[in-house]
């Protein structure tokens, strides 16, 4: 399952800890730190020893060995979503305290490509008391380092502010890694170990780029290079303390000649310290942060403002890896929105079906398949799409493998409580396929994984243009049926469904029975236009219209000519086409683009001489199809997008549904070097003014900058979930299902990067297949949203969520000859217990984590002291709630208010709550006994501790704007 690791990183982790663990035994002064558990579990639970488990114990508490960060992996900061982030944080976090009682505190993201003003945020949340980072703009790097300004106190969030401040150190122009240049010899230094080459070490023990090991003749020269480099570093930091990082990527899997080396080097420093001016340690993150916070400076205060685009040299803007491999991306996404459902539904099942049938312990380990598949490809090497194909490959079989098992749990849920209803119906089979409907009479089960009330659409891929939906009463369920896009003998069958929070609904679609069929999409095929001659002839608009737009084409090119926002008849022009970026792929001949890079060698270039238009119209929906070809005689079409505008029926809440413009793209394959974007033009006055979201969390503005090289790649930001463009008084919003580069590249422009495909011949990116030649078509969709800035503030979060999280459809078909009538079905079949939050807060997490750790630290530590917490059976009591306000201070009148919210009464659906106790965001602190480390700031002079909001003892919690509430619940058992 996890092939790549058991041949590569598996073997080279596997060295690592057990070969660091055998040297730090061996000298008190040795130290060392370990950050991603994905690795350190996997040497823990597979290759470690009692004695070595022993020995890490022990050195935990001597503090020899310290655990930073602390997640299953060192998270990228510019595509993931906030959700994904505490994820893979808290999965980590609950396995170090269970089996150790360890907390990280300090951070250690050094490698991330650009820095999100989230992250210091959930940092703070989490308990940390530093965080470090290293990869920023080159030039911006300089200047802080000129200035001594690489430490300073961020306050990641406008809204929590002072709250959740994080003192943040920046590395140096050396980064992360050793300088290993000696001016006395041409081999390198530090790295004693030389490169690690796994699955297949050298036979002969002789690695590539070992360094020269130190002896009587070099030691003094060793020593001057060091110190020499250590006084250089000293000039850029406020105090006398510095953090000299040692060791790189691939390193210490032979720990005993690395220690064995450094011992000798940092004992001559010391006997010569009034020589050299500097004595040196062996250090942890946690001991250089010690030393910093104990000088007692004042610090300068960071805003909310991110460290994003990242660039290193002038041709090189790290801003193609926000669209690198699209698909990988988007399968992230889906599996995590799955899991989310899943993670709800199972908990729902344990605390109202006690007696259920299904095993718990099985059912977890379903669940945990997919929160590590999550938590892993998290990873600044995993979404990101900088991975080679191989690599690719593991994310993706684990996430698909995860999938499976959290469908097959779902369904396995469904059937049981169906049939623990004992109420004549009898599946004969619920199935987690995507395969759509084919038998005669079928189930579809609904599920609504949001804490809110939704009305929207599922499709269903059906045989037969006549059929009809009836709900759990038999009642008729209005629905659309019409050609597929996908192909010509199948149809997609609409539903309009209206769920409340939390719960599921069964719809039964049948073949037409005469009383009340689904509406019938009708096509209408119009004439391919060329658009290089489109200003010749007269324009003809035609509309499309619901409720909420009017949306106007343009018949002599058919493309979009305009959007009206009905409620207000304000109009913006607006018009769509899709260019490529070509790009180089002979690094001789200039700057190339890879996975990480984007350099383009000129403005982008429109693809298109013709379009072509089928326009699909119904009672429920009208899709328009615009297909894009090269020019007016060319067989197949390069590019399509699929545009749906809907129209809601009387007694539905259709809110939502009319306020979005939904579009879904077919893009691919690409030819070679070329980079696909969708050009969004306005008449929008924006100045060039771009907003964009950090990680579905909080927005930042982006105004544009003109650079002497590379203004176009360096104009590029991360689309998480959101991006807008506005003037005075209108904004056109766009919401993704996936990441995305997103830019304006001029007044009233917005473009999404959607498809990337790439090869040069950059050694490095050849040797480790890092060419991108990613032949697929990608599908991504992206909701627009177009009105006042009042009116998109009231819709966006919610819209953001209702497409991040769209309902989980599932299919079951029925046994037995007849299916009962209607009539006779019982009236309490709405299932699922309405949990329902108000629209401006988010119910982040609902889920039953298994840990087996107590929440009374004295009591865990006790219990791991005297081995009690050997293995055990998971624990289904505790239930972990998360609760997020999605406004910032002062963004609307009403939503940005704090909510009281009473946990009893919340959550009563479920059971009846005995305890509630709130923790820190990965859920190992007690909010009461955390104390953050409290810096100096010119705006609060004193020094000392955080104390975090006190949570009352009773059961009702006020929800400030941006907070993000972590508790654990206790329900009387049943």
């Amino acid at each position: 399952f996890f092939f790549f690791f058991q041949e590569s990183m598996h073997a080279y982790a596997a060295n690592v800890y057990t070969t660091v663990v055998e040297e730090l035994m061996k000298g008190k002064q040795r130290k060392f730190i370990a950050v991603e558990q994905e690795f350190f579990r996997l040497w823990w639970d597979g290759v470690a020893t009692d004695t070595q488990k022993q020995q890490v114990h022990q050195l935990l508490q001597e503090g020899r060995l310290e655990f930073v960060i602390g997640g299953q992996v060192m998270h990228d900061e510019a595509v993931t979503l906030i959700d994904d982030q505490i994820l893979q944080l808290t999965e980590g976090h609950g396995f170090l305290y269970e089996t150790f009682g360890f907390r990280p505190q300090f951070s250690w993201h050094v490698d991330p490509f650009g820095a999100s003003a989230t992250t210091p945020t959930l940092f703070a949340l989490a308990g940390f008391n530093a965080h470090l980072i290293s990869r920023i703009d080159y030039d911006l790097k300089a200047d802080m380092q000129k200035n001594k300004k690489l430490q300073f106190v961020w306050q990641g969030s406008p809204s929590l502010s002072e709250r959740q401040e994080i003192f943040t150190h920046v590395m140096d122009q050396y980064s992360y890694c050793t300088p290993s240049q000696l001016p006395f010899s041409n081999r390198s230094a530090f790295y004693w170990n030389g490169f690690a080459t796994f699955p297949d070490p050298p036979k002969d023990g002789v690695y590539p780029n070992m360094s020269l090991p130190v002896t009587d003749t070099n030691l003094h020269q060793y020593a001057q290079t060091m110190v020499a480099n250590i006084k250089e570093r000293a000039a850029w930091f406020r105090t006398s303390d510095v953090l000299w990082p040692w060791g790189c990527d691939k390193q210490f899997f032979n720990a005993s000649v690395q220690y064995s080396n450094m011992d000798l080097l940092l004992d001559y420093i010391n006997e010569h310290s009034d020589e050299f001016g500097v004595t040196v340690q062996y250090a942890t993150v946690g001991d250089y942060f010690q030393a910093v916070y104990s000088r007692n400076l004042t610090w300068e205060i960071r805003n909310s403002q991110d460290f994003l685009p990242y660039s290193t040299e002038p041709f090189q803007a790290w801003t193609g890896f926000y669209t690198s491999r699209s698909t990988l991306k988007g399968i992230a996404r889906r599996a995590s929105s799955l899991l989310y459902a899943g993670e709800s539904f199972f908990t729902q099942y344990v605390l109202k079906h006690p007696a259920g049938s299904i095993c718990k312990c099985k059912a977890l380990k379903q669940l945990q398949s997919l929160r590590w598949a999550v938590s892993e490809v998290q990873h600044h090497d995993g979404i990101t799409g900088t991975e080679s194909p191989k690599v690719r490959d593991m994310y993706m079989t684990n996430l698909m493998y995860g999938v499976f098992n959290v469908k097959k749990l779902m369904a396995s849920i469904i059937f049981d409580m169906n049939n623990a209803k004992k109420n004549g119906e009898v599946y004969s089979s619920v199935y987690p396929e995507d395969s759509g409907i084919s038998e005669v009479d079928q189930y579809v089960v609904v599920y609504n994984p949001l804490a809110w009330n939704i009305t929207t659409f599922v499709t269903v891929s059906v045989g037969n243009l006549a059929m009809s939906v009836y709900d759990e009463l038999g009642h008729p369920v209005p629905a659309q049926v019409q050609t597929s896009v996908e192909s010509p003998s199948t149809y997609d069958l609409y539903i309009l469904v209206a769920i409340s929070g939390l719960s599921y609904r069964k719809y039964s679609v049948k073949p037409l029975d005469g009383k009340q069929s689904a509406f019938i999409g009708r096509s209408i095929k119009y004439k391919r236009r060329d658009i290089t001659r489109a200003g010749q002839q007269s324009r003809q608009l035609f509309p499309v219209v619901n409720n909420c737009y009017q949306v106007l084409f343009d018949q002599s090119t058919n493309l979009m000519h305009s959007i009206t926002e009905r409620e207000t008849n304000q109009t913006v022009q607006l018009t769509q086409e899709f260019l490529e970026y070509h790009v180089n792929g002979d690094t001789t001949k200039g700057p190339i683009s890879d996975n990480y890079l984007f350099g383009p060698n000129a403005s982008a270039v429109p693809v298109s001489k013709a379009v072509g238009l089928e326009v699909v119209s119904g009672a429920l929906m009208t899709e328009i199809r615009q297909y894009f070809y090269s020019n007016v005689t060319s067989q197949d079409y390069l590019y399509a997008v699929y545009t749906r505008i809907y129209t809601v029926p009387e007694g539905y809440d259709g809110k939502l549904l009319c306020h979005r413009i939904e579009q879904e793209y077919s893009v691919g394959p690409l030819e070679l070097n070329r980079e696909a974007v969708l050009r969004t033009s306005t008449n929008l006055n924006t100045k060039q003014h771009l907003y964009t979201d950090n990680n579905g969390y909080q927005m930042q503005k982006r105004p544009f900058k003109a650079y002497v090289n590379n203004t176009v790649a360096r104009n590029y930001y991360p689309m998480v979930q959101t991006a807008y463009i506005e003037d005075d008084t209108t904004r056109l919003m766009l919401l993704a299902e996936r990441a995305h580069g997103v830019s304006s590249q001029g007044n009233g422009q917005v473009e999404v990067m959607l498809h990337r495909r790439l090869w040069n011949n950059l050694e490095w990116n050849v040797n480790n297949n890092l060419t991108l030649n990613d032949s697929s078509v990608v599908r991504p969709v992206i909701w627009l949203v177009l009105g006042t800035k009042a009116v998109t503030n009231v819709f966006y979060r919610t819209s953001g969520l209702a497409l991040e999280h769209r309902p989980v459809v599932m299919f079951g078909a029925l046994s037995g000859d007849k299916p009962k009538l209607p009539g006779q079905l019982q009236q309490n079949s709405v299932h699922g217990s309405p949990v329902t939050v108000p629209p401006n807060l988010h119910l982040q997490t609902l889920s039953i984590p298994g840990w087996r750790y107590s929440s009374n630290h004295a009591e865990q530590i006790r219990s791991i002291r005297t081995g009690k917490l050997k293995e055990g059976d998971a624990d289904f009591s505790r239930v972990l709630l998360r609760i997020r306000h999605l406004y910032e201070i002062g963004e609307d009148p009403v939503l940005s208010q704090p909510v009281m919210v009473d946990l009893k009464s919340l959550l009563k659906g479920l059971g009846s709550v005995t305890v509630v106790e709130e923790r820190s965001l990965t859920g190992t602190w007690d909010v009461n006994a955390l104390k953050r480390w409290k810096w100096k700031t010119a705006q609060y002079p004193s020094k000392g501790f955080f104390n975090s909001t006190k949570s009352s003892g009773n059961f009702t919690v006020t929800v400030y704007p941006k907070e993000i509430r972590t508790f654990f619940v206790y329900f009387q058992s049943q």
